[in-house]
């Protein structure tokens, strides 16, 4: 009983940090869209391409299930990822210091940002996207995305 309840403490403490740090890139990632102009909207290309809903113009899809699968699959990732900083911390193989967080983040973009660059270059019919500046706002996006996981972290463990 008592590894069930801590089992499913720590599974509603990593959902809700995935949630925040997932909304807080988001949120970043359409405000570099809102500013420069550009397709970095990151559940709408994810949506496009993995539901194959590239428009004949090569944009993004404006379909329903595109834009839902793109979320899902987006927070999802976002999930997995807060699992693999809840480990990290509680375990103490590092703390979620500004520092250390900022480096997670980093680390997670770069991952992203290559984990992106192969997808597009496999995809059979990726959007057009400006990928050079889409790769560094996907790097930057996981800072932000590091920074509402830790700072959920904390909050969560400050109760």
């Amino acid at each position: 009983m008592f590894f069930q309840v801590m089992f499913g403490e720590v599974v509603l403490k990593v959902f809700l940090q995935g949630i925040v740090g997932t909304a807080v890139m988001t949120a970043v990632m359409y405000l570099i869209a809102y500013f420069t102009r550009d397709r970095f909207k990151v559940v709408k290309i994810l949506g496009t391409m993995l539901t194959l809903q590239t428009t004949p113009e090569k944009g993004l899809s404006d379909k329903p299930s595109a834009i839902t699968v793109g979320l899902i699959a987006h927070y999802l990732v976002g999930i997995g990822f807060a699992a693999i900083y809840e480990q990290l911390w509680s375990q103490g193989i590092i703390s979620p210091n500004f520092i250390n967080t900022t480096l997670l983040g980093l680390l997670n973009g770069i991952f992203g940002a290559i984990v992106w660059k192969v997808f597009i270059s496999v995809h059979p019919n990726p959007p057009h996207i400006p990928l050079r500046s889409y790769l560094v706002a996907i790097i930057f996006g996981h800072v932000f995305f590091a920074y509402g996981i830790s700072i959920t972290h904390l909050v969560i463990h400050s109760y």
